[in-house]
């Protein structure tokens, strides 16, 4: 693989990196074409990196053919218009044959999710990634950090191993420990993404990330796109303008531990008539008194 292709790689990552809900149909099936319109939704937003199969997506209330069916069906809606960064994980070997299945059908990354193993060691943690990279060396490979033990050190070990390991998402909520993590790792070696979304990139932004994901942006993509362009232009007072724009509704989605988090976006796409509020337990659909906060947000946004 050229440095050229991985550059191109390492540029959709520095960006709004958007992760798509799995719309429900009403027997509980994912619902193909709702997905295919709130994907072609997000591209005509101008977004133009794409992560099928994280969080914001139910990756883990998923059965494996359904993470394959969205993978494919993201792949196809992105065409040329947008990158596409593939959430695996789970064991091993499903993690690597994921991988593979998106390598196959033309996607150009991988997120591989903080392993949820109760007993994961750093070394170990440089174990599982690195089997991942290396069964798709084509693939840039973009570690989901949540683990606020490993020591950066332990990510530059990945990456002299395998050098397709191009960035990381991390997820840390702790700007002075990111700060540190990615010098200690590299900071000019990786794209840093603020995993954390909106509330947390102005922080994470001015300690060296140049990206941010977003669940917000399935609502409305202008909003995250204007942090971005703030965020680009060093612009921190416009940035923090959207942050208290976005903050009640970020405020929502965190509320009793994140149990939220993707019930708050489909709540809001639900009342903008997009889809289906449905989700998965272990999630759950908002009560009936809090519905009309989250649609009265997501009607004054724009588009």
């Amino acid at each position: 693989m050229t440095s050229e292709t991985f550059q191109s790689r390492r540029a959709a990552l520095a960006d709004v990196v958007a992760i798509p809900v799995t719309p429900f149909a009403e027997d509980g099936s994912v619902d193909r074409d709702a997905h295919r319109a709130l994907l072609r939704r997000l591209l005509d937003g101008g977004i133009t990196t794409l992560t099928p199969n994280g969080n914001t997506g139910e990756f883990y209330a998923l059965t494996p053919e359904e993470r394959r069916l969205v993978t494919e069906w993201t792949v196809e809606e992105a065409g040329d218009r947008a990158a596409v960064l593939v959430g695996v994980g789970h064991d091993l070997p499903t993690a690597i044959e994921s991988a593979r299945h998106a390598r196959d059908l033309g996607a150009g990354m991988v997120m591989v999710h903080q392993p949820v193993h109760p007993y994961v060691s750093a070394a170990g943690w440089v174990d599982y990634h690195r089997a991942i990279a290396e069964s798709v060396p084509e693939l840039g490979v973009v570690p989901y950090l949540r683990n606020a033990q490993l020591p950066g050190a332990r990510l530059a070990e990945l990456a002299d191993h395998c050098p397709n390991v191009i960035g990381v998402k991390y997820a840390v909520p702790d700007a002075a420990r990111f700060a540190a993590f990615a010098r200690d790792a590299g900071l000019d070696r990786f794209v840093w993404v603020a995993g954390l979304a909106e509330p947390y990139a102005p922080s994470y932004f001015s300690a060296g990330a140049t990206g941010f994901t977003s669940g917000l942006v399935n609502v409305a993509p202008a909003v995250s796109r204007n942090m971005l362009h703030a965020l680009r232009a060093g612009d921190h007072p416009a940035a923090m303008k959207v942050w208290e724009r976005i903050r009640r509704f970020e405020e929502l989605r965190a509320a009793h531990g994140n149990a939220n988090n993707v019930t708050v976006v489909k709540e809001a796409l639900a009342a903008l008539g997009l889809c289906r509020r449905d989700v998965r337990p272990p999630s759950r659909p908002l009560p009936e008194d809090e519905r009309a906060e989250v649609a009265a947000i997501a009607a004054g946004w724009p588009i």
